[in-house]
């Protein structure tokens, strides 16, 4: 009998090692990290310095405090990386406009100038309109074609949130919200225009994001995406498919989802998102998981799927509660959905997130599906031998990260940590730490895990500051930012010597 760790169903194979940064943390000039220039030197990065993944966070259009793990969509890319050095190539865009949009080098993403990234994209679209009209509508409707099951809902849900000025879809007129045909109809071709914008960029979020992948996969760089197990209550998903979720007639949440009190949080974490109703998914051959992993698929090599254990059971908070310590553990398909989407879709290359509370049942999915789990370093020390985050108890089918975009970096967490964790540490290398993030690396790249991944900020030994996300804090996240320059060839040269030395160079 083949052993799930012996089984290359996760699409690992041998012994590699990438890097993981975020699309907006990269440099550019325009306050926030896009698809144009800067994503192909971080690719030519990567290959320099021996690497063979690269990690990011969820592609989608982001929501509340810019969270990629609060999407207005989980089909739809983002459009604020929508490249503009990218559409001056395609002739839709001039560089006497694109100046207007050039902000100054910042450590920061700056989120804030999406007003004056949409007038850019608005004159984008128009001109193509006006000046590629027959070859703009082919491949309009080839793309409409292939994405129909998501792409209708989402342009007119946002085309609908501009109109109402941002409020959530449960607040709009009782027709809308109970999504009446004939309303649904009458406002699609009041919105026409604004429909068609919204197809518009997620067109050209697809054409740039597809030509990046190919240039990676063609230098041998394999991508890994990111799936929130939850989407965001204020979504084109839930708004579209809210027989699938715990809501009221009126579009309220009755369950919110969460976790509770762990390493990260005494009251736990209260996401707010809708919880499934995974009898009426199941029902459907959990048919919208499917289209999910689809998607996610067709836009990366390998998915790391977020908060598996949700998969056995999920934390369910009742609507109103203020913080996540209140609510019950509330089954979930297990291996039902995975084997439905395996069967539509075939291979399934995933990495799983098997983080937080880890019950037997969860650890059993894992290990029956031979999906690889997570370790993180930054949770070994401090205990005993049988802390199964140290490296000396990973199975090879492992991933193991110095930390993950949830931690501090290894250099802010190292001067934060007990004295029982920094001597443990110093006792497991042999040494003081000289340099944590290297130290990490070191540790991360020799263990037996057939894949050690490093934020890009452990590489550059930055402190706190660079950092994130907090868990639990809505404000202030996600806009960490790396500088033109800031990653040097010492620091691929480095990369490379240590990546060959533990056998993890392709």
């Amino acid at each position: 009998m083949t052993r799930p760790e012996d089984d290359h169903e996760h699409g690992l194979t041998g012994r590699a090692s990438g890097l993981l940064l975020h699309v907006t943390s990269l440099p550019g000039r325009f306050g926030v990290g896009d698809l144009g220039p800067e994503a192909y030197r971080f690719v030519d990065f990567l290959v320099e310095a021996g690497q063979r993944y690269w990690q990011i966070l969820p592609l989608g259009p982001v929501g509340a405090g810019n969270s990629p793990y609060a999407a207005r969509s989980a089909m739809a890319g983002n459009p604020q990386v929508i490249s503009f050095e990218m559409l001056v190539d395609d002739g839709l865009l001039r560089w006497d406009e694109v100046e207007s949009a050039v902000t100054p080098s910042a450590s920061r993403a700056e989120f804030e100038t999406v007003g004056r990234r949409e007038r850019l994209l608005r004159l984008a679209h128009r001109r193509a309109t006006r000046q590629h009209e027959a070859r703009l509508v082919e491949a309009l409707d080839a793309f409409s074609a292939n994405e129909a099951g998501w792409l209708e809902d989402y342009a007119l849900y946002m085309a609908l949130r501009r109109v109402h000025r941002g409020r959530p879809w449960y607040e709009w007129e009782p027709g809308l919200v109970e999504r009446r045909p004939y309303r649904l109809a009458r406002w699609r071709e009041r919105l026409r225009d604004e429909i068609a914008f919204q197809v518009f960029l997620q067109l050209a979020f697809d054409r740039q994001w597809s030509a990046l992948k190919r240039y990676a996969g063609a230098r041998g760089i394999r991508i890994i995406g990111d799936l929130p197990i939850y989407v965001a209550h204020d979504s084109a998903d839930v708004w579209a498919h809210q027989v699938l979720f715990t809501l009221d007639r009126r579009g309220r949440r009755t369950a919110a989802a969460g976790v509770p009190p762990d390493m990260f949080s005494a009251t736990g974490q209260l996401w707010g998102n809708p919880c499934y109703r995974w009898d009426v998914l199941a029902a459907r051959g959990f048919d919208w998981w499917v289209d999910r992993f689809r998607r996610a698929l067709a836009l990366t090599d390998v998915v790391r799927v977020d908060h598996f254990r949700g998969f056995c059971a999920g934390w369910q908070v009742p609507a109103g509660a203020r913080n996540a310590v209140t609510g019950a553990w509330v089954p979930a398909p297990g291996a039902d959905l995975f084997s439905r989407a395996k069967e539509r879709l075939g291979r399934l290359p995933v990495i799983v997130e098997d983080l937080g509370v880890i019950t037997p049942d969860v650890n059993a999915l894992r290990q029956d599906l031979g999906y690889p789990g997570m370790r993180v370093l930054q949770f070994a020390f401090g205990g005993d031998a049988s802390n199964p985050y140290l490296p000396h108890n990973y199975a090879r089918n492992t991933v193991v990260y110095t930390g993950t975009h949830d931690n501090d970096t290894a250099a802010g967490w190292h001067g934060s940590a007990t004295a029982d964790v920094r001597r443990h540490l110093a006792r497991y290398l042999g040494r003081e730490p000289s340099e944590v993030g290297w130290d990490l690396i070191r540790l991360a790249h020799s263990s037996v895990a057939a894949l050690s991944i490093a934020p890009v900020q452990d590489l550059l030994g930055l402190d706190s500051d660079g950092r994130m996300n907090l868990p639990g804090t809505p404000q202030g996240n996600w806009g960490w930012r790396l500088r033109e320059g800031e990653l040097r060839p010492d620091h691929a040269s480095r990369l490379h010597r240590l990546t060959d030395l533990y056998g993890r160079t392709s």
